[in-house]
């Protein structure tokens, strides 16, 4: 089975380089790469030009319509019989399409979704926030988790489906703002089967600071009322909880205002989680610092998905604004 790899890019010349180095030392070779640049004012092509005599790999160029759409022309583009998504700031292993063959020959699934992992050499404030999109205090610990509680959605940093549910699906319908979890509803509304395969996991490069990690989590939590626009059963109640978790923590100054008792409360409430979260993070690294940091990242994500679920919640959802 000739497996096609589509990968958009956007103004990143060295990971997309780090990452074609990675399908050159696989040790199954019956695949080919596609990459699509959208937008960038860094070209990628003379990064993949060089890879072009290593590995079968194609280079496109798009206008700026977002990496839903720039995944599309890929597929149309691609020859394979199962196409493979992954992000540009990923590292695979070299047995990572050995694997993912294997895994369609012994279980196949007509779309698949993979975990992502935290690199070995990544820094600390990575491994923090890498702590903090995996920790049972945070997300539940569900992600890349087989044994999540309820349905398992593909996600686009590494999920796979056969050019049949492509062209039935049309591929990706909107370009950004949780274009993943939508085309994943729709594939499991068509009937077409989906799971996670646990040994098909990519290295994930995570934010390097907390600027940078709230506005992608703020982004997530505008991406999860978008969602909510095509597909309103996926919202969920759990999915409130960042946002109600950034209510309480502006409540706790004027609480403390009006009054004490009530307001000591709730900040001896906020103090316990803080501490579980500290322990919990200095137990899973054996470090000092990445715990420390562990703490003002939880609250940073949390506000970052809430301030953006409430932006668009409010929009949206309240007065029926479109984007």
């Amino acid at each position: 089975m000739l497996l096609s790899f589509i990968i958009p890019v956007f103004n990143r010349p060295d990971e997309i380089n780090a990452l074609l180095d990675c399908f050159v030392k696989q040790t199954f070779k019956n695949f080919e790469v596609i990459i699509i640049e959208s937008g960038s004012t860094i070209s990628s092509k003379q990064v993949v030009d060089e890879f072009s005599d290593k590995i079968s790999v194609s280079y496109f160029l798009q206008g700026n319509n977002g990496q839903g759409f720039s995944r599309n022309h890929g597929m149309k583009q691609a020859k394979g019989d199962y196409f493979s998504i992954l992000d540009s700031d990923v590292l695979i292993d070299n047995d990572f399409v050995k694997n993912l063959n294997n895994q369609l020959a012994n279980n196949y699934l007509d779309c698949y979704g993979g975990p992502d992992k935290l690199h070995p050499a990544s820094s600390p404030i990575q491994k923090a926030i890498n702590y903090c999109l995996t920790s049972i205090f945070t997300t539940g610990g569900i992600r890349g988790n087989k044994n999540h509680v309820g349905k398992f959605y593909p996600r686009s940093f590494n999920m796979g489906f056969s050019r049949k549910v492509f062209e039935a699906t049309n591929g990706f319908k909107i370009p950004f703002f949780g274009e993943d979890i939508e085309l994943s509803a729709r594939i499991m509304d068509l009937g077409y089967t989906t799971g996670l395969y646990e040994d098909v996991y990519v290295y994930h490069k995570r934010k390097t600071n907390f600027i940078d990690f709230f506005k992608q989590m703020h982004f997530f939590g505008r991406a999860r009322i978008n969602i909510y626009s095509f597909f309103p059963k996926t919202l969920k109640i759990v999915h409130f909880f960042p946002a109600a978790f950034f209510l309480f923590l502006c409540s706790i100054i004027p609480m403390l205002l009006v009054n004490r008792v009530i307001g000591s409360f709730l900040l001896g409430f906020l103090l316990l989680y803080l501490v579980l979260v500290f322990f919990d993070a200095f137990f899973t690294y054996k470090n000092f610092k990445i715990a420390l940091l562990c703490v003002p990242g939880v609250l940073i994500q949390m506000s970052g998905y809430g301030t953006g679920f409430i932006k668009d919640f409010t929009k949206r959802v309240i007065f029926g604004k479109d984007l």
